[in-house]
């Protein structure tokens, strides 16, 4: 099985990427107010499911209640453990209806509507109960948008399995909008200087307390005019950026301090599977060998269904 990569070229759903982006802050917004504080704010994250994009399992109401991006039949569903349900459509309109409407459903089915109004890590982002423009909704860009993160997950959970390190899971983060996985060597980094625009400096000098070898997906903004892989490591080590790396599509960007991948060089490859997880392999072993991680007692053979690992 071999399915086709779809087509998302940026430009062509800009507006409604930036509107699924805030929606999508709103319910992590909502899951950050209501769940216990885990290491590197992974309680925070979203995930992809076969129809979209979920909160998993939220505490709160009559035990939990959780929120899922439906991005086939456009719908934001929410579920109560009582067996409570309710949704919304995702449709043209404005962040403050979406807003006020995804509040009044979590009352419906018995959760706590009370969360934090503003963005995160948007530059001049204006609350959400203060943006009244009216945004597009292109239900076919958002569906093949859906199609691509199925199949970067699915490559990024192999790439995940090759690690006996300290791996993060593979998730969404709606801040940056980006999907992500994250290995780490075990040891303590230097203090994060902190400035991104939009997240406390606590949040961030959290995230990277450790050294971290991190890939990405972006379905592009943010400085990136299309959609694009990327990987890079904190602290920064020595000669990282002079690295070689693979595909040959692959480059550092300076401005960014990583290497970046645009997404059709993969689409476009024969093997775009194979594409991707070369980048992911590539700029891990450039990251792990620069900043000298002990690769032999990290690493292992990427996992097989059913088959138990050698111990």
């Amino acid at each position: 099985m071999n399915p086709e990569w779809p087509d998302i070229a940026y430009p062509a759903w800009r507006e409604t990427c930036s509107a699924l982006h805030l929606c999508l802050q709103i319910a992590g917004k909502y899951r950050l107010a209501r769940t216990p504080w885990i290491n590197h704010s992974w309680h925070a994250t979203l995930y992809v499911t076969a129809r979209g994009l979920s909160t998993s399992i939220i505490p709160d109401g009559p035990g939990g209640i959780e929120v899922e991006f439906d991005l086939i039949d456009h719908l934001v569903i929410f579920k109560a453990s009582d067996g409570k349900s309710t949704s919304l459509p995702l449709a043209p309109g404005t962040i403050a209806f979406f807003y006020q409407a995804f509040q009044n459903a979590i009352a419906a089915i018995g959760g706590t509507p009370d969360f934090d109004g503003h963005p995160n890590e948007i530059p001049d982002a204006l609350p959400f109960a203060q943006d009244h423009a009216l945004r597009p909704y292109d239900r076919e860009a958002v569906h093949r948008f859906h199609r691509a993160l199925v199949l970067v997950d699915g490559v990024f959970k192999r790439f995940r399995t090759a690690y006996l390190g300290k791996v993060s899971p593979v998730h969404l983060f709606w801040g940056s909008f980006d999907l992500a996985v994250t290995r780490f060597s075990g040891r303590r980094a230097p203090l994060h200087k902190g400035g991104i625009p939009g997240l406390p400096d606590d949040v961030a000098r959290e995230a990277y307390t450790h050294e971290v070898s991190s890939a990405g997906f972006w379905p592009g903004g943010g400085g990136v005019e299309c959609a694009a892989f990327y990987s890079y490591a904190y602290p920064t080590p020595p000669v990282f950026a002079e690295a070689a790396v693979s595909p040959e599509a692959a480059r550092f960007d300076a401005a960014l301090g990583e290497f970046v991948l645009p997404y059709d060089a993969v689409r476009l490859a024969a093997d775009p599977e194979g594409s991707l997880m070369s980048f992911l392999e590539s700029t891990y072993a450039a990251a792990a060998t620069c900043a000298h991680w002990n690769r032999f007692e990290l690493e292992c053979a990427m996992g097989v269904p059913g088959r138990p690992r050698p111990f």
